[in-house]
């Protein structure tokens, strides 16, 4: 069967392409088409229109965007609608797919099965946001909270627990670094104006975490080549040598603890059993505008799915050089308190065979699809 994954950003990648392999095991023949980049193209998807840089940091910088993104909106929709994949799966995203989703069911009069797998605003109770999904879509929910938002609304919604609950094996504990050094992770994020915002700042707090632990070293996980050239003339410029990878597993592998940008990233760190320190800096416009949506008291998944402070956030004014330098240095000093949370966290998370039960219910939209 033909299975069809709307992404935009490299955590949908990831995901779409953890959830290819797992409906492997079930349909064995399966074709996989989408939108999407680099990650979809080396998995085997035939990749239809190219989304590097698609993601943007909030609603001012996505204005800047519109215009580009309907255009692709209605040009994937049209061949989507022609070629009539067996499902649509949506992966987060939800400023664009849901509009995607709007667009085949009510002009262009779609009927084949449309998943949304993470449907937007899970901490955000939006009733209208739930509401359209709804009409639109098979939601998908990842998150326990989210799911109970939706039944209080008498919205259909699906849950079997949290994919990456399965995908990530945890650790043994460490012990704490030695007091000259250590190994730390750097995940400064995958989009052009977090890299932008948060490079200079862990550069910083790189040079006075080593003024401490002179022989303290750094592995920086990055989505792209584009993001890799940024990274690397960073700390090239700032006279560092570290090692870049192209993805999470590989720069936490070695690492005593991580500095990491708020998002899946957070979640992937911990599930390994690696302690981390959550940090993000938007600029003052979209800040200000963020404190107006939301005033939830965290923001770092972790936090959010445990209701306490699991990792510590370190955000905007506070996401200074001293204070992330200060906070890592204490982490590699005292990494037991946090990973001691960490069995907590993935118990929470739902069952263990998640991303098995999605992948089924997956198959099933698509052999539903098939046989209309």
């Amino acid at each position: 069967m033909r299975y069809f994954f709307s992404t935009g950003e490299p955590s949908g990648e990831l995901a779409a392409v953890t959830l290819a392999q797992a409906i492997r095991v079930f349909d064995p023949a399966a074709q996989f088409e989408g939108i999407g980049a680099g990650r979809m193209r080396d998995a085997g998807f035939s990749v239809w229109c190219d989304t590097t840089n698609w993601a943007s940091m909030g609603p001012l910088e996505a204005v800047q965007r519109i215009p580009k993104l309907y255009v692709n909106g209605m040009h994937v929709a049209r061949r989507i609608a022609k070629s009539e994949p067996d499902v649509l799966v949506l992966v987060d995203f939800g400023g664009f797919n849901v509009r995607l989703a709007k667009l085949l069911r009510t002009r262009m009069r779609y009927t084949a099965p449309i998943l949304d797998w993470f449907p937007p605003a899970t901490w955000l109770d939006n009733e209208q946001i739930a509401r359209d999904v709804a009409t639109f879509t098979v939601p998908l929910t990842a998150f326990e909270r989210q799911y109970n938002f939706y039944k209080q609304l008498q919205l259909p919604i699906v849950y079997f627990g949290h994919p990456l609950a399965s995908r990530y094996t945890m650790r043994s504990a460490r012990s704490a670094a030695p007091l000259n050094g250590g190994s730390i992770a750097l995940l400064p994020g995958s989009r052009t104006g977090e890299l932008k915002q948060h490079v200079p700042v862990l550069v910083q707090a790189y040079r006075l975490l080593q003024t401490r632990r002179p022989d303290i070293r750094a592995t920086i996980g990055v989505a792209d080549a584009l993001g890799e050239k940024y990274v690397r003339r960073a700390f090239d410029q700032a006279g560092f040598e570290v090692t870049i990878v192209r993805n999470i597993p590989a720069a936490i592998a070695d690492a005593d603890a991580a500095w990491v940008a708020s998002g899946t990233a957070v979640l992937e760190t911990v599930l390994s059993g690696v302690p981390a320190i959550a940090l993000y800096i938007l600029p003052p416009m979209l800040a200000w505008h963020a404190r107006r949506v939301y005033t939830g008291r965290y923001i770092t998944l972790p936090n959010l799915i445990l209701g306490r402070e699991v990792v510590p956030e370190i955000l905007q004014e506070r996401a200074t050089p001293q204070n992330l330098a200060e906070a890592m240095d204490e982490l590699l000093r005292n990494p037991q308190r946090q990973y001691e949370q960490f069995a907590a966290l993935r118990s929470a998370l739902g069952p263990a065979d998640a991303l098995e039960r999605v992948a089924k219910f997956t198959v099933a939209l698509a052999q539903a699809g098939r046989a209309a």
